[in-house]
């Protein structure tokens, strides 16, 4: 990169790797009929009977959360409003009862969810288990975690027990950072110093490489009572997909001051040189007539710095400011967007087809 070339003396390393990263565990088999009648049948459950089935399975989730609170003598705490930041409450549970490592804290609060429903189909006049649109119960597992940091785990307690893992790249970075004995300064979620940026760049890169279905198999099995029955019942738990990630590319400049002098003139570049065409093929697709969606460039001052920032509709370009660091970040907030070539059966048998991801 030519900037990186010209200002290079006010420049002490590059990083480029994950922020933000969501992955969502789904039992597939209750989103299909076949699926919903099998587990119905192999538990001698009359539809009219699953209600208070389900109820029952709520409260020994509910239970298991609260009894493992108490185990470990770490706090559980009900959120009465969606106005009450769970990050800064498992931060206050933190600072107030500190641990090295493990569980912080397990916040309970109500949020909408899509559960199943016993439903009388008006057309067959027959009962139905279906997936609706409710409110229901949601725990929140906080940790300290000794390869990811501080990270959280989502468990909706009611069916199909929907669960939802957040953890951050640099946050695991910091980890291994530590691991290796290399130095290091941090602002905030970003990396203002490493003594040693090649080998950071090296140990960022292999969080490419875990094995993430294992260890999220491992915790949700820690936080899930009734996960061995669905087991025992399907012969397989929870499939993971990636739902929202970002990745940032870090420029680390000496000081805030060498930032300030060239970022202004970079916002100006960066607004007046992108076109909607050239954010569309960054995030993967190409300007066509069919295209249905905004595409949006905008610029905020935030406390932090000055934000400029590309969006096609929910998947997002920016670059920002923050302290002596120049962010340049990639938000995936919907994959789907993408398309990737893979097998898929069709009436010709299988066939290789660009599909959405």
């Amino acid at each position: 990169m030519i900037i990186i070339e010209k200002y290079k003396d006010k420049i002490n390393g590059i990083l480029s790797t994950f922020d933000r990263i969501i992955i969502k565990g789904h039992i597939r088999q209750f989103f299909s009929p076949s699926g919903k009648k099998h587990f119905l049948s192999q538990e001698s459950l009359l539809y009219t009977d699953f209600g208070n089935y389900a109820l029952q399975v709520t409260g020994k989730i509910k239970e298991h959360a609260i009894n493992m609170a108490n185990e470990l003598k770490r706090p559980y705490i009900y959120l009465n409003s969606p106005r009450i930041s769970k990050e800064e409450t498992a931060l206050k549970c933190l600072k107030e009862n500190p641990i090295d490592e493990g569980l912080i804290c397990i916040l309970s609060t109500v949020e909408f969810c899509s559960t199943l429903q016993v439903i009388k189909n008006t057309q067959t006049g027959k009962l139905e288990l279906k997936n609706v649109d409710r409110k229901c119960i949601y725990l929140y597992f906080y940790y300290l975690d000794s390869e990811f940091g501080f990270m959280h785990v989502k468990l909706q307690t009611w069916f199909p027990f929907m669960i939802q893992v957040y953890i951050n790249g640099r946050e695991y970075l910091s980890k291994q950072l530590d691991k290796h004995g290399i130095q290091y300064n941090r602002y905030d979620n970003s990396f203002t110093y490493i003594s040693d940026v090649e080998k950071a760049q090296e140990l960022a890169d292999k969080i490419e490489s875990l094995k993430f279905c294992k260890r999220l198999d491992a915790i949700a099995a820690k936080i899930n009572p009734f996960l061995s029955r669905i087991y025992e019942i399907f012969h397989q738990g929870y499939y993971w997909c990636l739902d929202q990630c970002e990745y940032a590319t870090d420029i680390m400049f000496n000081s805030r001051e060498d930032l300030e002098k060239i970022y202004p003139a970079l916002v100006e570049h960066a607004l007046i040189s992108f076109k909607c065409d050239d954010v569309m093929t960054f995030l993967g697709r190409k300007m066509h007539n069919a295209f249905q969606g905004e595409i949006v460039s905008d610029i905020k001052k935030r406390p932090q710095g000055l934000r400029i920032k590309h969006r096609m509709k929910s998947n997002i370009i920016k670059m920002y400011d923050k302290y002596s660091v120049l962010r340049v970040e990639t938000t995936i907030n919907d994959p789907h967007e993408f398309k990737i070539l893979k097998r898929v059966n069709s009436k010709q048998g299988e066939v290789l087809r660009w599909t959405p991801m």
